[in-house]
């Protein structure tokens, strides 16, 4: 076994301040708020974004349909587990529902939010869906009261730190996540 290190970035927004976010999905898309019963789709839908990217690598679960499954089920029961910062996004042309995006909020603090695991499925990506929840779930931690918001990207996920720099999230550090590699 040998160690590879991830050089992933912690990103913050602050909510102080800020007019009421309003939650606008893209035409031919839907923000459905959290409800337990969607677990499946939110763990699909993660499962869909993630399993080919280097996040996988990263969090060996975000790689297996089973894993993320789990991980949905744990974040959903964690004390500071917000509803109101959690959503699923659903494309709706053509008249079936199609999950297509996920993204899930923890209060960490009094006063501060994680955003977990935003995930939006390939055929998705670059129409506005991540956009859309990442606002979603800000405007839940401002309705709930949170006044600053972080999350963590891998440096290497150049579309993602692109996306969070233009919403006016910051980066505040740069940390190494450490990963044993098994080779066979």
């Amino acid at each position: 076994m040998s160690v590879s290190y991830y050089k992933r970035y912690r990103m913050e927004f602050d909510l102080r301040g800020r007019r009421a976010i309003p939650l606008v999905a893209p035409h031919g898309y839907q923000l459905v708020p959290w409800h337990e019963h969607l677990l499946v789709d939110h763990a699909e839908v993660k499962y869909q974004s993630f399993r080919d990217e280097i996040d996988a690598g990263v969090f060996s679960c975000l790689g297996d349909l089973d894993g993320c499954q789990r991980l949905m089920h744990e974040i959903s029961l964690k004390d500071g587990f917000l509803p109101e910062a959690t959503w699923l996004a659903t494309y709706t042309e053509g008249g079936d529902e199609e999950p297509c995006g996920t993204i899930q909020g923890i209060r960490v603090a009094h006063k501060y939010g994680a955003i977990q695991n935003v995930g939006i499925t390939p055929t998705h990506r670059g129409r506005g869906v991540g956009t859309a929840l990442i606002l979603a779930a800000l405007a839940g931690f401002q309705y709930v009261g949170i006044s600053r918001v972080y999350l963590e990207v891998t440096a290497q996920n150049d579309g993602a730190v692109r996306l969070y720099k233009r919403l006016g999230f910051r980066r505040t550090k740069t940390l190494f996540k450490a990963v044993e590699l098994a080779y066979s």
